[in-house]
């Protein structure tokens, strides 16, 4: 097999791929957590046995349905982080970006974040395995932006991983409390938690050469 036809047949599976995985989003659009392989088959127009080729299980399925909405909010996170206003503000849109997207498709980040929500009783998910590592890369990726753009003196590498997995630690559990009983606006949690968070991140200044925060 010629490398032509080899890159032509990969472009074919990925493009599958990302058909499998938008069907499979309009059904978790639909049902949250209770989103089943038979229901994202009947939504692809195939059988069940020919998801599984492609994912596994619902578990190879979650996680590639993980990976698609981290990496758009991840990306959505990274534009307000570099928006051209102040840190206070950045660090305000940067809060809103994140709640106003679990807002805007509940039933996406119920599925990702609350998966057993919807699992049958006698069928387990194991929430940990699937849900955390998410929250972790978020973690990551937010205390490499931190460690590129402050000056946080000695231990700088450490602080950052603490603030970065600190601040993804208190926009999910607040915003999974928010979401549930909407005690009040969004704008009133994006401005208390951006509180919350601005004395330290006031006093820092900006790293020798970084793009700044």
């Amino acid at each position: 097999m010629d490398t032509t036809q080899r890159t032509e047949q990969q472009r074919s599976a990925d493009r599958r791929r990302r058909e499998l995985l938008e069907a499979a989003d309009r059904v978790v659009l639909r049902d949250g957590p209770g989103a089943s392989m038979n229901a994202i088959a009947a939504e692809a127009g195939i059988t069940k046995p020919i998801l599984y080729r492609h994912f596994g299980d619902k578990g190879g399925l979650y996680a590639a349905l993980a990976k698609r909405h981290t990496d758009a909010l991840l990306s959505s996170l990274r534009a307000a982080l570099d928006a051209p206003a102040e840190r206070r503000e950045r660090v305000e849109a940067t809060l809103d970006t994140y709640l106003s997207a679990i807002e805007a498709r509940p039933q996406v980040y119920r599925f990702l974040m609350h998966p057993a929500e919807g699992a049958p009783s006698d069928q387990t998910f194991d929430v940990g395995k699937h849900s955390a590592p998410l929250l972790r890369r978020m973690g990551e990726e937010l205390a490499q932006v931190i460690e590129e753009r402050l000056d946080l003196g000695p231990g700088s590498h450490q602080l950052a991983r603490v603030w970065g997995h600190g601040i993804v630690g208190m926009m999910h559990a607040a915003g999974d409390w928010w979401l549930g009983e909407r005690p009040c606006s969004r704008a009133e949690l994006v401005r208390s938690l951006a509180d919350l968070l601005w004395g330290r991140l006031a006093a820092a200044g900006d790293k020798a050469g970084g793009p700044g925060f």
